[in-house]
């Protein structure tokens, strides 16, 4: 393709997601309403939630958005880890080398310049309302670290690869004048330049364009993607630059055949009770209102004066009107039993709207809460939260933290923040590098390998009681290291297999030297006193 190709290309894809951004801004409008622009533009100072009468749907998305942070990436504890994709390649130099790696990725990912945390708090929000968000990530300007930024929806589209990965990615971007200019010098069109003189703050449309290396006509020189900046207003080709990787991550939540958008099972579960929740808190205001101010029923011609029945007011009534006609005002009674169960109803749908958003399974299970609980009876509680925690965690952890991960990974390793190449252990030579998560669901599963070391040691001390050769069953030094692994022990605690091995030896040899002394001396020991038992007979 072309990039007037390209660019129709981009335009259809705008074009055919209408009635997603439609169904963006009512969920938005619902749970989000920060982001409610899908559809419409917002002027500062806009108040947001002015067609909402209950906060409990906005403060429920808020709560998932909160919880998706600080339990998949909490800043207080080293929340993901790098090991191999081959777990052969693992070995302990590799260990050490992907643990200093780790850590110059975490510091480079919280410095304050790379406004990480800003990024994903806000892609929290729109994950957890639109089931997926767009966060770039990029060397910042001076090349001395990273820059994340998360994009609106609203302003990207994508397609999918027949593998159904995410191929093509376009974002719509309007900087201004005086910023294109400062970005790229003399590569914007000449009436860029212009309009940077005259007027340095107009928007000028733009579209940067990622397609695999196939997909544009050019030489990438061996990269797998162009990265391309092309000027709508003056239908200009800005910059076409071969690179290594896509620059966005869109994880995505919950995906549908035949669509390259991706849905939040909370929001689309929880809408028609968040609709529903607004009415009936209208419907029980208007009600409590009602009840507490009845409307009046005053008679025509008496009442002298508006009707006052705020604290104090005073209310005229015509002198001669004779009271026992009837009173001049007097309220219409109000049925009021219907208010308890409109109470019950919404409480039943505040209900529905936590259980839509996970909230009732964001609650791990700590057996040491009830010490008389046996090791069997917490393992099976463990195992069942955990196959309730997987549909919420299994997509963040992969889709989420895996691609932003990889993506930094790839970043710093071709910018030189792990030092040489040639210091890389021979072990992780083109060897694929995955991420591992500290999150509640994963510390239960590897929590669970300490449990059974300690499961099987009871068992195997029962068996050797009957039968001494079954503790050739278990390899206690296997055995013991994937449970040190699963408690998180760091690799520069444990030495590798060959110097545990040397070690053993050691210790052999030196308990074999120790028995052969001990016999020569209690063979020594024999002879003496044999001599001594001769003399002593002897002498007798």
């Amino acid at each position: 393709m072309d990039i007037k190709q390209l660019r129709e290309t981009v335009d259809n894809l705008f074009s055919k997601r209408t009635q997603f951004m439609l169904l963006c801004q009512e969920i938005a409008e619902n749970f989000y309403p920060q982001r409610a622009d899908f559809t419409l533009r917002r002027d500062i100072g806009d108040e947001f939630a002015e067609n909402l009468m209950t906060s409990f749907p906005v403060l429920t998305h808020r709560d998932l958005t909160d919880q998706i942070g600080v339990m998949l990436r909490p800043t207080q504890k080293e929340w993901f880890h790098m090991a191999p994709t081959d777990p052969d390649r693992e070995d302990n130099a590799a260990k050490r080398w992907l643990e200093m790696a780790g850590d110059v990725q975490r510091r480079v990912m919280y410095d304050p310049r790379a406004q990480f945390t800003r990024a994903t708090k806000e892609g929290d929000g729109d994950f957890s309302a639109f089931g997926q968000c767009v966060i770039s990530a990029r060397m910042n300007k001076y090349a001395d670290g990273l820059l994340y930024r998360c994009w609106h929806i609203r302003d990207v589209v994508w397609m999918e690869t027949e593998e159904g990965d995410i191929g093509l990615i376009a974002r719509k971007w309007k900087p201004h004048a005086r910023e294109l200019r400062r970005l790229f010098g003399d590569k914007n069109d000449r009436k860029v330049g212009e309009l940077a003189d005259k007027q340095p703050f107009d928007e000028v449309e733009c579209y940067h364009i990622i397609v695999e290396a196939d997909m544009y006509n050019g030489d990438a020189r061996g990269k797998p993607y162009w990265s391309l900046y092309y000027d709508i207003r003056h239908e200009h080709l800005i910059e076409a630059v071969p690179v290594w990787n896509k620059e966005y991550a869109i994880p995505r939540w919950q995906t549908v055949s035949g669509s390259q958008y991706a849905y939040s099972p909370a929001t689309i579960v929880a809408l028609p009770d968040a609709r529903m929740i607004q009415a009936m808190y209208y419907t029980l205001l208007e009600a409590g209102e009602k009840a507490v101010t009845p409307p009046v029923l005053a008679t025509e011609n008496v009442v002298r004066s508006d009707v006052n029945l705020y604290a104090g007011g005073i209310t005229w009534v015509d002198a001669d009107y004779d009271e026992r006609l009837g009173d001049a005002l007097r309220p219409l009674t109000q049925d009021v039993r219907g208010i308890p169960l409109g109470i019950d109803m919404m409480r039943d749908s505040r209900a529905l709207i936590q259980q839509a958003f996970f909230l009732n399974k964001l609650r791990p299970f700590n057996p040491a809460q009830d010490p008389e609980m046996t090791a069997y009876q917490a393992g099976q509680i463990v195992q069942d939260w955990i196959r309730q925690a997987i549909p919420l965690f299994e997509p963040m952890e992969m889709g989420y933290n895996g691609s932003l991960c990889e993506l930094t990974f790839d970043l710093l390793l071709r910018n030189g923040a792990f030092g040489s190449p040639y210091d890389m252990p021979a072990s992780l030579s083109d060897a694929d590098i995955s991420f591992r998560f500290e999150s509640p669901l994963h510390d239960a599963i590897e929590q669970q390998k300490g449990q059974k070391f300690l499961e099987a040691k009871a068992l195997l001390a029962e068996a050797m009681a009957l039968d001494t050769t079954s503790a050739a069953l278990l390899d206690v030094r296997e055995a013991l290291r994937d449970a040190l692994d699963g408690i998180g022990t760091p690799a520069k605690w444990v030495p590798d297999k060959a110097a545990v091995e040397r070690y053993a030896r050691m210790q052999q040899q030196n308990a074999d030297r120790q028995q052969l002394l001990d016999a020569a001396e209690q063979s020594s020991n024999v002879a003496v006193n044999l001599t001594q038992a001769q003399r002593e007979a002897v002498g007798a």
